[in-house]
């Protein structure tokens, strides 16, 4: 019983990392790129009266 304990914890353990993996190599840089060209984008300081 003790080496399905062992399985398991590795099994988890592995998902895991290769999760926070997938979130640094992918979902991080995307979501930093997304927030610079948000930042970038020039603002409306004033709203066109007609569109409303």
């Amino acid at each position: 019983m003790s080496t399905f304990g062992i399985v398991m914890f590795l099994l988890i353990a592995g998902m895991a990392f290769w999760l926070l993996v997938f979130l640094m190599a992918f979902i991080l840089p995307y979501w930093i790129t997304l927030g610079l060209f948000e930042q970038l984008r020039p603002k409306r300081i004033f709203e066109d009266k007609e569109n409303h």
